[in-house]
């Protein structure tokens, strides 16, 4: 594999085809990470190849790590360009999975409050068993504690 002067590497300069295989990430998605300048970019051979270092796998194994974190790749982006500008991210990533933390115990919240309305239907629908409705009686005649469903006595007119 002959290099462009302007890009020579040392031996483990690895094609696109090649990083994509060590890293278990596909080719596309490697493009759109280099579009999305979460990669450098990489050299290319004189015939247009890309041609990556292998420094290239690190990076991928840090972005693929950070996303099973939860982080976007716009956080993830911006946690690279700090350590680039020299600046340490640390102080920025914890302050970012406190904010995720804060979300998660407020989505929990919600699904418990969920889940036990929605049991609570459950416990009063096995004793009713069939009901008449439009649809499913069972459903239509539901209080719901926390939802907006259509008012009561427009969904009544409705049916008449």
């Amino acid at each position: 594999m002959k290099l462009n002067p302007k890009t020579q590497k040392s031996r483990s300069a690895l094609k696109i085809g090649d990083v994509a295989k060590a890293s278990g990430i596909g080719i596309e998605a490697l493009r759109f990470y280099e579009r999305s300048r979460l990669l450098g970019r990489p050299g290319r051979t004189e015939s247009g190849y890309r041609v990556y270092d292998a420094e290239v796998l690190t990076r991928l194994d840090f972005i693929k790590r950070a996303q099973v974190l939860g982080f976007s790749l716009q956080e993830i982006k911006q946690i690279i360009a700090d350590k680039a500008a020299g600046r340490s991210p640390c102080r920025e990533v914890r302050e970012i999975v406190r904010h995720r933390l804060a979300e998660l115990d407020e989505k929990m919240k919600e699904m418990r409050r969920c889940r036990k309305e929605l049991g609570a239907a459950l416990a009063k629908w096995e004793e009713t068993g069939e009901l008449d409705g439009h649809v499913c009686g069972l459903i239509e005649e539901t209080e719901l504690a926390h939802s907006n469903p259509m008012p009561h006595a427009l969904t009544k007119r409705a049916r008449k």
